[in-house]
């Protein structure tokens, strides 16, 4: 897994701060929550959620034979 600092997937393009796609687990910690998320896209995050909001801490590849990253521009 890889460290981040986006605030979006670096694969697809979706907010950091939006809704997760599949909600693994979620654990209590002493000072808020950590969640494991999977994105769209299939990345495997790690998100911690505390008294400073959350943020995506750690993150892997998107599964093999997932969407490709989004452009800023749609195809017509």
């Amino acid at each position: 897994m890889i460290s981040t600092t986006c605030t979006v997937c670096p694969h697809c393009g979706w907010p950091d701060g939006g809704e997760p796609f599949q909600v693994l687990s979620r654990h209590t910690t002493a000072t808020g929550r950590t969640e494991w998320t999977r994105c769209g896209c299939g990345s495997l995050q790690v998100r911690v959620v505390d008294g400073g909001g959350m943020r995506v801490v750690s993150r892997s590849g998107p599964a093999s034979g997932s969407a490709p990253a989004r452009s800023g521009t749609a195809s017509r």
